[in-house]
C-alpha cells in the first residue's frame, strides 16, 4: 500500500532476489519516462524503496504521483 509520508508517496517491494528487484526498476524507470515524472528510487539486494512527489507542484503529492503509483503497482 502507498503511503503518505513527509509530503511523498511511498512504497516498499520485497522481491526473490537482487535480478528480480533490478528488473522492475527498469521496467519502473521505462514506464516514469513515458509518463515524463521521475521517481526516486532506492534499492538494496532484493528490496526497492520508490517515493513519488511533483517538483513542478511545489514538492507535494499530486493526482500524477497517483497515477504513477497505480501505473507502476499494475507492474506487479
Amino acid at each position: 500500500m502507498w503511503e503518505e509520508i513527509d509530503n511523498k508517496l511511498c512504497k516498499s517491494f520485497i522481491f526473490n532476489d537482487f535480478s528480480e528487484a533490478l528488473g522492475f526498476i527498469c521496467r519502473v524507470g521505462l514506464l516514469a519516462e513515458q509518463q515524463n515524472h521521475h521517481p526516486e528510487i532506492w534499492n538494496i539486494y532484493n528490496r526497492v524503496n520508490i517515493s513519488l512527489q511533483t517538483h513542478d507542484a511545489g514538492n507535494i503529492v499530486t493526482e500524477k504521483d497517483h497515477h504513477l503509483a497505480s501505473s507502476i503497482d499494475q507492474l506487479l
